[in-house]
């Protein structure tokens, strides 16, 4: 099969892309690094010639719900248009566990996300996933303000990215599922403890301030609406096993 990645070389998108190689697959990257730009679908007719599915995970570095909603529908409607032109038969799409439920900023943009791709009649695949252990590491970058450390108050269950990619891998090479099981991690975390197991790991002396994120989002990482349900499937990873894997540099 001919499969095309949206977002190809992000977190998620490699392990995507990497899974479908191992098997096999032939692999199209929808990225602008490969000349396709997926919010002004320059490159995606073309990209899409012989394609069977396409997996869609790209992504924003915006955490305003105006922009995030403006990008995941863009980009949803612009490769669910070049798809139809091609005769893709298959969308699959990733999206958030709880995203719904804490319904802002970015969460808001999965949200428009998912309703695109629901609202069509047939020949799409929808997984919704918990953050990635990747995350903590994230936070440390985005969070960091010299010798100070946020870290977001948050309720989780997260799963390695490498896991998420082979569960979407699985997906894309078969039938449209619609909207599938929920995939988590083996068991719950605190956001702040990763981040301070990532910072530790990494020989980072900061001090740490846990901060409660304002709005719908930041109430749902506190009260657990971004869980999953019972009946999610469940990655086997943990984060301390994922991030004893890491090769981080120690930094004095």
């Amino acid at each position: 099969m001919r499969i095309a990645v949206a977002g190809g070389t992000g977190v998620v998108g490699r392990h995507v892309e990497e899974a479908l190689k191992a098997r096999g697959h032939d692999v199209a990257t929808l990225s602008r690094s490969a000349g396709v730009d997926l919010v002004t679908a320059t490159g995606l007719d073309d990209a899409l010639r012989d394609v069977d599915a396409v997996v869609d995970v790209s992504s924003t570095s915006s955490q305003s719900a105006k922009a995030a909603v403006r990008f995941f529908g863009t980009v949803t409607r612009n490769l669910l248009n070049a798809e139809k032109r091609a005769r893709v038969r298959h969308h699959v799409a990733l999206s958030i566990v709880g995203a719904a439920q804490a319904d802002s900023g970015y969460y808001a943009g999965k949200v428009a996300q998912e309703r695109i791709v629901m609202a069509l009649p047939g020949g799409w695949s929808l997984l919704r996933a918990t953050q990635f252990h990747e995350f903590a590491q994230q936070m440390t970058t985005r969070a960091a303000f010299g010798p100070l450390q946020l870290a977001p108050i948050a309720r989780c269950q997260p799963l390695a990215a490498a896991e998420v990619g082979e569960a979407l891998a699985d997906i894309a090479v078969g039938e449209p599922r619609g909207l599938d099981r929920d995939l988590a991690g083996p068991r719950e975390e605190q956001m702040t403890r990763m981040i301070r197991a990532y910072l530790a790991a990494r020989g980072l002396h900061r001090l740490v301030f846990d901060f409660a994120m304002p709005g719908a989002m930041g109430r749902g990482m506190r009260d657990g609406a971004i869980l999953p349900g019972p009946d999610a499937r469940l990655g086997t990873q943990t984060f301390d096993e994922w991030l004893a894997e890491q090769r981080i540099p120690a930094q004095g």
